[in-house]
């Protein structure tokens, strides 16, 4: 026998993260009635981590469905909220959530004006599309946002995917994926470039390199927060960081490169930080700003005070 409250569920959007979480809705035996997929990427995702599941037009999957999953990108949400809300599709206490982490349920205003009851689930991860997000949704967390009422609801559905329900506010949702998209998307371009730097100097492996690196980096970051920092910043290494900002420059052919913009504006608010945590002084902001920004000298460090053997490998 089927579990009690089992949902009629229609994905639109078999995207990386619509195909995925409408498995985990079908691995709690909810029946997924339908999916849109428009690319042939889509309709084989579909097939994969959807077997049997029809592929339908939207329309007809609003139709057909209790629980409606919107898993389109962010800026066509609202045209099709409001699309499908002209054609008298959204039905009175119908669910409907979609999947975006800058909107809560402010854009889903033409579905609470059909009595259908609106619902935010963001998971708090980045997507393959393959069946091993699966299992990365049971180390997960997602952004919900609800009517007061309706919340349970919301943070019942994430549950039963194996994910754990966090409450956002309304007014909160865009600072909230500021900071999901400042982390996870620019860690990757920090990544890429920092590779692309070892790889032209001859590093032929620069992921081996920078592998243990980083991993140690995220967790001691999680764990102890800024007080993690090291490297030149935590020591106030002014010559070091000029000669970076130097080296970075003849890299990237002037000071318009990624990479150095990148390296620069990183380092400052690294910097910032560093004082207001008390590692460095105002003044070594100063000189950090301005080696930066190339007025600042680069040194090789041997006529600082306290730079012997012994203090440059602590806490590098």
């Amino acid at each position: 026998m089927a579990r009690p409250g089992r949902l009629g569920v229609g994905i639109v959007g078999a995207g990386k993260v619509g195909a995925v979480l409408g498995a985990a809705l079908r691995g709690a035996e909810h029946a997924v009635v339908g999916v849109s997929a428009v690319s042939e990427a889509s309709r084989e995702r579909a097939e994969t981590l959807l077997p049997g599941v029809p592929i339908l037009e939207i329309q007809e999957i609003v139709e057909r469905s209790e629980l409606v999953l919107l898993a389109v990108p962010d800026d066509a949400l609202g045209d099709l909220v409001t699309g499908l809300a002209k054609l008298g599709a959204w039905q009175p206490g119908q669910l409907v959530a979609h999947t975006s982490g800058r909107f809560g349920v402010g854009i889903l205003k033409p579905v609470r004006a059909a009595g259908a009851i609106p619902l935010a689930l963001h998971p708090a991860m980045t997507f393959t599309g393959m069946s091993l997000d699966l299992t990365r949704l049971l180390d997960c967390t997602f952004g919900v946002t609800a009517d007061a009422a309706m919340l349970p609801i919301a943070q019942a559905l994430v549950v039963e995917m194996g994910a754990e329900p966090v409450a956002i506010a309304e007014a909160d949702r865009t600072l909230y994926h500021a900071a999901l998209a400042h982390s996870s998307n620019h860690m990757v371009t920090l990544v890429a470039q920092s590779s692309q730097l070892l790889r032209d100097i001859g590093v032929d492996a620069p992921e081996r390199m920078l592998g243990p690196l980083l991993r140690a980096t995220l967790e001691n970051a999680l764990a102890s927060g800024e007080s993690a920092l090291t490297g030149p910043m935590a020591r106030g290494d002014v010559g070091t960081v000029a000669a970076h900002a130097e080296a970075l420059k003849e890299y990237d052919g002037g000071a318009s490169g990624d990479v150095l913009t990148a390296y620069r504006a990183m380092a400052r608010a690294t910097a910032r930080r560093a004082v207001n945590r008390g590692l460095l002084k105002e003044g070594q902001l100063g000189e950090i700003i301005n080696a930066l920004d190339g007025s600042g000298t680069p040194d090789n460090g041997e006529d600082r005070p306290g730079n012997d053997a012994a203090g440059t490998q602590e806490g590098n």
